[in-house]
């Protein structure tokens, strides 16, 4: 029987924020957790933060929230592990469920679904990440990035005029994602449950790296994008398009490339995030706010969208 937090359940609700956790964007997800739970606390309801560890379990059976908000981030987080313990111990959680959580974090099959419903994505292959530090193993310039990782963690840029492959670090998983560069601008759209808010137009000096993402003064948005009407309109289409086709629940965030020589042709899908950040440099806030819907109103949202059964 599916169970959704609403009017029905105790006042004030209380909420379990989950942050932080094992993966390598834990310092994000404690900032994206920390800010959450004080927007939270404003609209009236009872939260507890959470540093998600091995004993989430028995943590979350001893304070027995109504719900979850989970602000995790990467590995664990994301890829539908916390999803399907949340939906063994039948408390309702926001975002997407088990397997649309699961493909939509790796990169390779999520690609391979969106290909297969018509969606725009670059050629890429899974290659061993011995064989990318030996030699090329496709005609540059190519990024290479962790098939299972997100928000530009281990990211490499190898451009047209390189000398030779990317020397990857050793943390590096041992098969990486090779993709064929998009080039162009960087595109955004956010889907809040069955809408796409806006489009978001992210400038940067160079590579929209980590530090452009989550440092402040690392990139500036330009939302909403002041890109052609078809364009605007083809990313709020593929963005919805993405949601539905990975299963995608509550908030999702699809990211675009766009080569304006190329006009329609030149929006290539990257990839969509089903736990965009939630820090004051967030993209998906912003488009909210854009869109007449404050943070701490957009955290009440993800809530009161919680359910088991996702």
């Amino acid at each position: 029987m599916r169970h959704q937090v609403g009017q029905s359940s105790r006042t004030p609700q209380r909420v379990a924020v989950l942050m932080g956790g094992p993966s390598a964007e834990r310092e994000v997800s404690l900032s994206s957790g920390s800010a959450c739970a004080e927007a939270l606390r404003t609209q009236g309801y009872d939260v507890i933060e959470v540093d998600a560890g091995r004993d989430l379990a028995a943590v979350l059976e001893q304070s027995a929230p109504d719900a979850v908000l989970n602000c995790l981030h990467g590995r664990w987080g994301e890829d539908g592990c916390v999803q399907g313990l949340l939906e063994w111990l039948s408390i309702p959680y926001s975002h997407s469920g088990v397997l649309s959580s699961a493909l939509a974090m790796d990169k390779e099959r999520s690609k391979a679904a969106f290909a297969a419903a018509g969606l725009p994505v670059m050629q890429s292959v899974i290659a061993a990440a011995d064989d990318v530090r030996a030699g090329h193993v496709m005609d540059p310039p190519y990024v290479v990035k962790p098939n299972n990782e997100g928000s530009s963690v281990g990211i490499y840029l190898v451009h047209e005029d390189s000398n030779g492959p990317p020397q990857l670090s050793p943390d590096m998983p041992d098969q990486v994602m090779v993709e064929a560069f998009a080039p162009g601008r960087e595109l955004t759209t956010t889907v809040l449950g069955n809408r796409a808010l806006t489009v978001t137009d992210i400038l940067t000096d160079g590579w929209y790296d980590y530090d452009a993402k989550y440092k402040p003064g690392g990139s500036r948005h330009v939302v909403p994008a002041e890109v052609p009407q078809d364009i605007f309109d083809l990313c709020l289409d593929y963005a919805l398009r993405a949601h539905a086709v990975l299963g995608c629940r509550g908030v999702s965030r699809t990211d675009f490339r766009w080569d304006e020589a190329r006009g329609a042709a030149g929006l290539i899908l990257l990839e969509t995030n089903t736990q965009p950040g939630m820090t004051s440099t967030s993209l998906t806030p912003e488009q909210a706010a854009a869109c007449g819907m404050s943070f701490p109103e957009l955290c009440a949202w993800m809530v009161e969208d919680a359910s088991c059964d996702r």
